[in-house]
C-alpha cells in the first residue's frame, strides 16, 4: 500500500433486481507488528437493516452484525479479492498509475465499478454514480492496439482520448477471462469479454479457446457463450458476460465469488494443498441452490478440463454466482488445451481424488459418490465424454476455424494415453 493510500474503504453492492450501489459495509486492511497484513470487514447497521440485504459471501461473509477478520490473502477476504483486478488488470493499472508503488487497497480503488461481480469500492460512505458507457464492438480494434502496446511495455500517447481508452482496458480485471489482454465491450445483445490474441501466441488462442466452449457444450457442460470476431490483421474471442443480466434501468449483476473463497484456499500455487474439486463439490452441498445439479456438473468440467489437459483449471477459474439470494454454479469459462509433453502421467491444478491431482480415468472415479455419483453413473458419465472429446475435438476446432496447422499442434492434449493407464503402473506424480 501506499505511504498516503486509504487503509479502509466502504464496500457497495447491487442488490438483487437492481442496477444502482448500496453501502454494504467497511473494509480496513493494516499490519500488524510482525508485517503481516490484516484486513477486517463489518456490515453497516442500515444495510443489515434492509429486508433485501444478501450476504457478499455465502461462507465467509455471513449476513451477521460484527467484526469479521482475516489474515488470509494478504489480508483480503475471499469475496473482495475476487473483484480485486487479476494479472492483466493490474498491469493496465500500473502501467496507466502515477504511483511508484501500488498495494493492494490502491488495487481495488484505482479498478473501475465494473469488475466481475457486483461489489463496488471507494472512499464515500454513499456510492458514486456510474462513471461510464461501455465500448461499442466497433472500438475493438483500438483497444487491441493498446493492449499490445502495453504488453510490450511501450509508450502510448498520452492525450484524453487515449487515457480515456487506456481505462477502458480496465473494465475487467478479475479472474474471468485470467491474464490474457481483454476489454469489456457491448452490443444489442447485452455485454461480453473481449479476449485478444497476442502476435507471439504459438497457435490461435481465440478460435481454440471458442472450440473447446463448443467441445463443452457437446458433452453436455453448460460452457460460456462465445464467437470470435475478426480485429485488424487477428481474431478475437467475445465471451457473453454471464454476471451480468439486461434490465430497464441498465444491467443487473450477481454476486460471484471464485472456487478459491468456496474453498477457503490461498492463491499461490505453492499452496495449493486445499486446491480440491472433491472438497468443492461438498461445500457445494452447503450454500448451492441445486447442490446435486451442481456437484454433477462440476465432475462433468473436471472429467472435461482432464480429457482435454487443461492444466490451469485452478480454483479461481471456477466460481458461483447470485443474482438472488440463490448461489449456483455459472456457464464454465477459461477452457484451453495444454499438448503436453509427457504420454504417461497429466496432472490437473486440483486434486480429483484418491491419487491427488492425477488426471486419470480411475483417480477421477475414485471419490464420485463425493459428487452425488453413483460410481456406475460416474462411470457412464466419464466415458460419454471421454467418447465426445476423442472422437470431436477434431471437428469442433475446425468447425469453429482452427486450422490444420493449430490443430496439429495441440492434438496431443486429448484424451492422452496415460489417461486410461492403471494407476500401479504410472511413478507417483507431485501431490
Amino acid at each position: 500500500m501506499t505511504s498516503d493510500a486509504p487503509h479502509e474503504c466502504y464496500v457497495y453492492v447491487t442488490l438483487p433486481g437492481t442496477s444502482a450501489f448500496v453501502t454494504a459495509g467497511r473494509f480496513q486492511l493494516s499490519l500488524d507488528r510482525s508485517g503481516e497484513a490484516r484486513g477486517r470487514f463489518v456490515y453497516g447497521a442500515r444495510y443489515l437493516g434492509r429486508s433485501d440485504a444478501v450476504a457478499l459471501d455465502p461462507i465467509g461473509l455471513r449476513l451477521k452484525d460484527g467484526t469479521f477478520e482475516t489474515r488470509k490473502l494478504k489480508g483480503l477476504f475471499g469475496a473482495i479479492r475476487d473483484a480485486s483486478p487479476d494479472y492483466w488488470g493490474r498491469r493496465v493499472i500500473e502501467k496507466h498509475s502515477r504511483f511508484p508503488q501500488l498495494g493492494e487497497m490502491d488495487y481495488l480503488l484505482l479498478s473501475p465499478d465494473d469488475r466481475a461481480g457486483a461489489l463496488g469500492f471507494g472512499t464515500g460512505k454513499t456510492p458514486p454514480a456510474p462513471l461510464r458507457t461501455f465500448n461499442r464492438t466497433l472500438d475493438l480494434e483500438k483497444l487491441q492496439i493498446l493492449a499490445d502496446r502495453i504488453l510490450a511495455d511501450a509508450p502510448y500517447p498520452a492525450t484524453p482520448s487515449d487515457l480515456a481508452q487506456v481505462e477502458d482496458l480496465l473494465l475487467v480485471g478479475t479472474s474471468i477471462g485470467g491474464a490474457r489482454p481483454k476489454a469489456v465491450v457491448e452490443d444489442d445483445e447485452g455485454l461480453w469479454i473481449a479476449k485478444f490474441n497476442h502476435p507471439e501466441d504459438r497457435w490461435n488462442f481465440a478460435r481454440v479457446e471458442h472450440a473447446m466452449l463448443e467441445l463443452a457444450r457437446r458433452c453436455g457442460i453448460r460452457a460460456a457463450v462465445s464467437r470470435v470476431v475478426r480485429v485488424g490483421d487477428r481474431d478475437a474471442l467475445l465471451v457473453k458476460r454471464f454476471d451480468r443480466r439486461k434490465s430497464e434501468g441498465g444491467y443487473e449483476r450477481a454476486r460471484m465469488i471464485s472456487g478459491l473463497t468456496l474453498l477457503g484456499a490461498e492463491e499461490s500455487s505453492t499452496d495449493r494443498r486445499d486446491w480440491s474439486y472433491v472438497v468443492m463439490a461438498e461445500t457445494l452441498r452447503k450454500v448451492s441452490g441445486k447442490p446435486k445439479a451442481d456437484a454433477a456438473e462440476l465432475f462433468l468440467r473436471m472429467c472435461f478440463n482432464a480429457l482435454i489437459s487443461n492444466t490451469d483449471d485452478h480454483p479461481r477459474n471456477h466460481a458461483l454466482i447470485a443474482f438472488d439470494r440463490i448461489w449456483n454454479l455459472p456457464p464454465a469459462y477459461d477452457l484451453n488445451p495444454a499438448p503436453l509433453i509427457s504420454i504417461e502421467r497429466r496432472d490437473l491444478a486440483m486434486d480429483c481424488g484418491d491419487f491427488g491431482r492425477f488426471a486419470n480415468i480411475h483417480n477421477l472415479l475414485s471419490q464420485s459418490r463425493r459428487f452425488h455419483l453413483d460410481p456406475a453413473e460416474a462411470r457412464i458419465i466419464l466415458e460419454e465424454v471421454e467418447a465426445v472429446v476423442r472422437h470431436q475435438w477434431y471437428g469442433a476446432a475446425r468447425a469453429c476455424g482452427v486450422t490444420e496447422d493449430h490443430c496439429r499442434q495441440i492434438e496431443g492434449a486429448f484424451a492422452y494415453p496415460g489417461f486410461r493407464s492403471e494407476i500401479g503402473a504410472i511413478r507417483p506424480g507431485p501431490s
